[in-house]
């Protein structure tokens, strides 16, 4: 079996690579990607392939510095995606490089390697509880889940599959987004349904995100100044998609994301948590099956479906403020289930050290945090409207007043953590056997 990495590991302190590490998250239609030093986190280049697939595809790639530019892909295939991201990543690799030895005055230095590329897989499953060197049996069991995640894990898989149709000797790893919450206690990861259920179907909470709570909860920690192991956190990753979960000790002991990621709380076109008896009912009324309803649920609710002004909390806000009662009603809502859910995942700490946000709403959206703060002051939680306005930037990611327990804002970085557990098991790799030697040549 591959090698791998615990789903608690430090993300600090990556063993030196040598290298630039490529960090692929491939959706459905599009391929977001990042070229980084593991150690230090510094980009080098980024970019996102939109409308894979289609004659229409189109790569737009910055360099740090420097402007975006924009190529068109008239072979949009995901294979001819990641070549093309592979040929403009060695000339930036090459630049990195030369730049970094500029003033040391190194002399003859050949391009920075690329040691490997490491993708964001959104199901592992009951199986993966770690990230993992890729192989013929992780590809399998990638494709397995994809019953559990049918629109990600495909598309994960599809470019796992490309870079080794395009460059077959470079190392690959898979990190999990279920992985850190496998630590979850059975109390918490399973649903009250038939036993077959669970042991045919694996019908049970998974969750997810878990590569942002990993990088988050340890970001916390050092600005706590405390280790990770004596903290009870609940972090909040709030997006598109927005969960939250309880971390004890560094480990996750619960989450609002279930078997799939509908489950749980508002989110930008996700229901979060409805009563299942509103399939029955629906399909009964209107006709629609329970794929069809699935995919409205999905596609169709949250944000957009309350507010009716679109799925972005900023338009959301917006709205709100110039009087608009939908989008007042989704903001309402947002805040409702998101304070009950971490008022709930606070029975799983015993105590609450901090309350942490992350995400795109949670790092950027003061009116949010601050909605939150005051319906949750039971808990020893008081807004700091002026270190919450500017997003803890000048007080050490804290939002809140001075206390035993605090609001932080503390922005994630998957892509880091990605590229630093790749380089750690690339590293970790058993060496190969050095060639046979050649055969003697016959005497005659």
């Amino acid at each position: 079996m591959a090698g791998s990495i615990p789903g608690t590991a430090g993300s600090e302190g990556a063993a030196g690579s040598g290298g630039l590490v490529l960090v692929l998250n491939s959706g459905s239609s599009s391929v977001k990607f990042a070229l980084l030093t593991p150690d230090t986190g510094e980009r080098v280049l980024g970019g996102l392939a939109e409308q894979v697939g289609t004659p229409r595809a189109v790569l737009r790639i910055r360099r740090y510095p420097g402007d975006t530019v924009c190529e068109p892909l008239p072979d949009g295939s995901y294979p001819a995606v990641i070549s093309r991201i592979l040929d403009r990543l060695a000339d930036a690799a090459a630049h990195a490089h030369a730049d970094a030895h500029a003033d040391a005055g190194a002399q003859g230095v050949g391009p920075a390697r690329l040691i490997g590329v490491g993708h964001r897989v959104v199901h592992g499953g009951d199986r993966f509880s770690a990230s993992t060197l890729v192989d013929d049996e992780v590809v399998a069991a990638i494709r397995e889940f994809a019953r559990l995640a049918p629109l990600h894990n495909p598309a994960n898989l599809a470019g796992i599959e490309a870079v080794s149709a395009v460059r077959p000797e470079l190392p690959q790893v898979a990190v999990f987004d279920t992985a850190f919450h496998h630590t979850m206690p059975s109390c918490a990861f399973r649903y009250a349904v038939p036993e077959e259920w669970y042991t045919r179907y694996g019908v049970r909470r998974y969750g997810f995100h878990g590569t942002s709570y990993r990088f988050v909860s340890e970001k916390a920690a050092a600005l706590l100044g405390r280790p990770p192991g004596e903290l009870r956190l609940v972090t909040a990753h709030l997006g598109n998609g927005c969960s939250a979960a309880a971390i004890r000790d560094g480990v996750s002991v619960d989450t609002t994301m279930g078997m799939t990621t509908l489950e749980g709380l508002v989110m930008g076109t996700r229901s979060g948590d409805v009563d299942p008896g509103l399939f029955g009912y629906l399909a009964s009324q209107t006709g629609q099956t329970s794929a069809e309803l699935t995919q409205v649920l999905n596609t169709q609710s949250g944000l957009l479906g309350l507010s009716g002004v679109g799925n972005d909390m900023r338009s959301v806000e917006a709205a709100a403020a110039r009087g608009d009662d939908r989008a007042r009603l989704a903001l309402e809502v947002f805040v409702h289930r998101l304070a009950k859910a971490i008022a709930g995942l606070v029975i799983n700490l015993e105590r609450l050290d901090a309350l942490v946000f992350t995400g795109g709403i949670g790092e950027n959206s003061p009116v949010v945090r601050g909605l939150v703060l005051r319906r949750l002051g039971f808990l020893g939680l008081t807004e700091d409207p002026e270190a919450n306005a500017e997003h803890g930037r000048s007080t050490g990611g804290r939002i809140s007043r001075p206390g035993p327990t605090q609001a932080l804002v503390v922005p994630t970085d998957e892509e880091l953590m990605i590229a630093r557990d790749t380089a750690r098991l690339i590293a970790a790799r058993p060496a190969a056997p050095p060639p046979a030697p050649a055969p003697a040549p016959a005497r005659r």
